[in-house]
């Protein structure tokens, strides 16, 4: 495998991480519980992720994790209103210390959180954020892109930075930046742009919103910025979840939630 240039033979582990957007800003409270309990006893201990981004997470569902998935330490980004969280799976990785970076124009109470860390000996930094929303606020998701990019850039170069959640983001918007800086690559792009996780806000398959229009984004997305010494996190797959109903009828969420595989190379 071959990554930001270097050259790595040897895979001594594999880890799962997840973003998923949980709608828990929704006004639907059967919707919100039924979420909560899903995500717990479906994702959770289907998939077993290492570490999971969550977006839009309010204060009940914060205490239900707190109280149901005591196999992970739990970060949130907030505690009012609607908020980011991290969850690390304890016996998998070690935390050591987090921070939230306040995005200064955000009119939607935004932030950055990232947490660092060890897997397997390696130095990680995971973030999360919300990005702001709407088109109409595409300035200042811009605004708020610039400082994740330059906070992933200026991590230590023996850290591996992971950055995912609800970006908002457009194709359009990215390119107005001129792209991505040249040490941080997209995920899905790196993956060959799989066509089966294209797309994560897809009205046409998603009913949650009864939208009457049509309209397929890429909204979530998983960023990774390699660390330049010592092991390296390889991206393997990446695939969508929170595809079936739920019981009352309702998706999960609005999102489609991320699933990605990663080796661990030394």
């Amino acid at each position: 495998n071959k990554i930001c240039g270097t050259v790595c033979t040897f895979v001594s582990d594999s880890r799962k991480l997840i973003s998923c957007h949980l709608s828990g800003h929704s006004h639907c409270l059967t919707l919100q519980y039924t979420t909560w309990v899903a995500f717990v006893n479906f994702f959770s201990f289907r998939y077993s992720p290492d570490v999971v981004f969550l977006q839009e997470v309010v204060p009940p569902y914060l205490n239900y994790l707190q109280k149901r998935a005591v196999s992970y330490t739990i970060i949130p980004g907030n505690t009012e209103a609607y908020f980011t969280a991290i969850m690390l799976k304890k016996s998998r990785v070690r935390v050591l210390k987090h921070e939230i970076t306040p995005f200064p124009t955000t009119s939607m109470m935004r932030n950055l959180l990232e947490v660092h860390a060890t897997v397997s000996g390696n130095e990680l930094c995971f973030m999360t954020s919300h990005l702001e929303s709407t088109k109409t606020h595409a300035e200042e998701r811009l605004n708020q892109l610039k400082l994740v990019l330059k906070k992933m850039s200026e991590m230590p170069a023996s850290t591996t930075v992971i950055f995912g959640g609800d970006t908002n983001l457009r194709d359009k918007e990215v390119a107005k930046l001129g792209g991505l800086p040249s040490n941080i690559l997209d995920i899905w792009e790196f993956l060959g742009k799989p066509e089966h996780c294209h797309y994560t806000w897809d009205t046409s398959q998603n009913t949650n919103l009864n939208a009457r229009y049509k309209c397929k984004l890429r909204f979530d997305r998983l960023l990774l910025r390699a660390a330049s010494t010592g092991g390296q996190i390889i991206p393997q797959s990446l695939d969508l979840i929170g595809l079936e109903k739920l019981d009352c009828g309702k998706f999960p969420s609005d999102h489609w939630g991320l699933l990605c595989n990663f080796d661990v190379v030394l």
